[in-house]
Formats: C-alpha cells, sequence, structure tokens
C-alpha cells in the first residue's frame, strides 16, 4: 500500500496530466469546459458516459478527439433500427483453412476496441441494447459458448437526441443503469459559436498530439482508486442516493411528489468514484462531501425516474435532484 506521501507525488503526476490532455482536447473542441472535465473524470473513474444533445454540438467530434489523444483503438457503432447485436458483437462466419476444409472463425465487431462510440444510442432496438449489457458490465463478449475479453482500458461512450423522439428506443433503467455519468451537451454562447467560425474557417482540422497511452491511463486509474474516502463522507453520499427515493425520510417533497424510482446502488458507487477524481485534481489527498456534490447530478440524473405526475406536469429532474442534495446537510457528521 503506497505511502501518504507517494500517493501525494502520484496524485501531483496525475494532476499534472490530466491537465495537458485536457489542454490538448481544447485544440479541437472549442468551450465546453465543464463537459471535457466530467468526460475525463469518467474516463479514469473506469465508467462510460451517455452525452445528450441535439445534433450539431460536436458528441461524435468529442469522442474522435479523445481517442486521439488518448492513443486508443477506436471503434464506432451508427445506430439504426435494423441494427442488430451480432453487428455489433461480431458473428462466427465459415471459411476454408489452407486443407480446404470448412471451419469456423469469430469475426469480431467494433465493441473489440479501447473507446467504442455508440452514435444515436436510443434508435437501436432494445434487443441490439441489451446486447452492450454484458458488454459494459463484464467487459467481455460471448459467442458461441465462448468467453473473448475485450482489450483494456475499455469505455462506451454513447450519444443520443433528447427532441427526435420518431423512431427511437428509450433507454431502459437497466440500460441507462450501466452509464457512470450522463452528460448533457449545451448549446454553445455567442463568444463560442463565433471562436468555432473561425478556428472551422480553413477547413483543415487541428494537429493533435497523442497526449497519454493505454498504459498510462490504466495506472493513474489504479492510483486514484487508492484516494481515501472517510466513513462521514460516504454516508453523506448514502444520504444524498436514499434522498432521492419516495418515501425515504430524508426525501424531500417534490421527491415525494414526482419521483417514481430512486437512484440505485450503482449511483453511490457513481458518486464515490467520481469523488475521488475531483478530489485528486484538487490536490488532495482525502475525498470531502463537496466532491461528492459535484458529481451528483452526472451521476444521479439518468438513474432517477419520474412519475406518471411528474412527467404529465414536465418536471425539471436536474432542479429535483439539486434541491434534494441541498437538503442533505453535513452537520449531522461533524
Amino acid at each position: 500500500m503506497s505511502s501518504p506521501q507517494e500517493l501525494e507525488k502520484d496524485l501531483d503526476r496525475f494532476q499534472s496530466r490530466f491537465l495537458a490532455l485536457k489542454a490538448e482536447i481544447q485544440k479541437a473542441i472549442v468551450g465546453y469546459d465543464d463537459l471535457l472535465t466530467d468526460t475525463l473524470v469518467a474516463v479514469f473513474a473506469r465508467g462510460h458516459v451517455l452525452l445528450e444533445g441535439v445534433p450539431g454540438l460536436g458528441k461524435t467530434f468529442l469522442v474522435q478527439t479523445l481517442s486521439e489523444v488518448l492513443g486508443l483503438a477506436p471503434g464506432r457503432i451508427q445506430c439504426t433500427p435494423d441494427l442488430m447485436p451480432a453487428d455489433i458483437l461480431g458473428t462466427h462466419i465459415v471459411n476454408e483453412n489452407e486443407e480446404g476444409r470448412r471451419v469456423m472463425n469469430f469475426e469480431r465487431g467494433p465493441v473489440f476496441a479501447n473507446l467504442v462510440l455508440v452514435d444515436e444510442i436510443n434508435r437501436a432496438t432494445p434487443k441490439t441494447q441489451a446486447a452492450l449489457l454484458e458488454v459494459m458490465q463484464e467487459g467481455a463478449v460471448t459467442s458461441g459458448g465462448e468467453t473473448m475479453q475485450l482489450p483494456k482500458p475499455f469505455f462506451v461512450m454513447a450519444t443520443q437526441n433528447p427532441m427526435e423522439m420518431e423512431g427511437t428506443y428509450p433507454l431502459p433503467e437497466a440500460q441507462a443503469d450501466r452509464f457512470l455519468f450522463k452528460l448533457r451537451v449545451p448549446f454553445p454562447d455567442r463568444a463560442t459559436l463565433m471562436e468555432i467560425s473561425r478556428r472551422t474557417a480553413a477547413f483543415e482540422p487541428p494537429g493533435l498530439e497523442q497526449v497519454m497511452g493505454a498504459d498510462e491511463l490504466l495506472e493513474f486509474q489504479k492510483i486514484v482508486s487508492k484516494v481515501p474516502v472517510a466513513d462521514h463522507v460516504e454516508e453523506y453520499a448514502a444520504r444524498i442516493v436514499l434522498a432521492t427515493h419516495p418515501g425515504d425520510e430524508g426525501a424531500t417533497k417534490d421527491v415525494d411528489s414526482y419521483v417514481s424510482y430512486g437512484a440505485s446502488p450503482r449511483g453511490m458507487q457513481a458518486l464515490v468514484r467520481g469523488a475521488r477524481i475531483h478530489c485528486a485534481l484538487d490536490g488532495r489527498t482525502a475525498v470531502s462531501t463537496e466532491d461528492i456534490r459535484r458529481v451528483a447530478l452526472a451521476s444521479l440524473r439518468h438513474r432517477v425516474i419520474l412519475n406518471f405526475q411528474g412527467e404529465a406536469e414536465s418536471r425539471d429532474l436536474d432542479s429535483i435532484l439539486e434541491t434534494a442534495v441541498a437538503s442533505v446537510t453535513e452537520a449531522v457528521f461533524v
């Protein structure tokens, strides 16, 4: 086990490399400072990311840029209603060997990559969405009785359009729960739009350098997982998760009125894993309750389900969650 001094030295190195990685991405991505930070936090926390936003905001470009600066093998799946599980996982095909005999070979699908972009995931049918479950949770593909491990590191970054509902299949709760974070991609402001126009006027993509490799990424993932979390901080995170459940003693009036189901235990895991990264980025060696609050929305917004009344009144889930998080006090643990 690392000593506090060794951990502090490793975290200083992590902070420097994280900032260098983000700076390289920002050569291609204009604005979106918080979005870039949250995406990288998920990467170092070994989590999958669901990016939600209207078309044209650069969600796909963000994932492509990330794979380039991290030096990861990219894979891409463009979801359509006729996409089948074999199209993403792979399938057995019949070939002839050197002796002219027929043999079965497994043709690997696009999930056999380090960073897999699943574009417009809500256009895939439930059957195909379900095929991603084992891949995202187990990091393996099972076909013909054989289990094949995916390369490490392995991330799924999926995009979805919240506006166009025709011909789409909303992600079931079990599928959405596999994503560590759900990040909303905002529309750029005026200054950002002008900067995008200036940078793309020459029609030449920016030259990006690889900042980090797979081995270094895996090393930093192990380092940040050692950041200690005190009992009172873990209890604070647990109280936040429970506060999203209607009927709980810590639930707010809005949660009781408009929420059908609260966050799962994976929500607790996401809070702690994400908080560790933010703690390291601040140069501290112990997670605080502020770190937990920093990742609360990204960790919980896709794990809390509105009831019929909440949907009918078009209640904003983020506002409900912000109120619920604010209602959980720290004074109990002092």
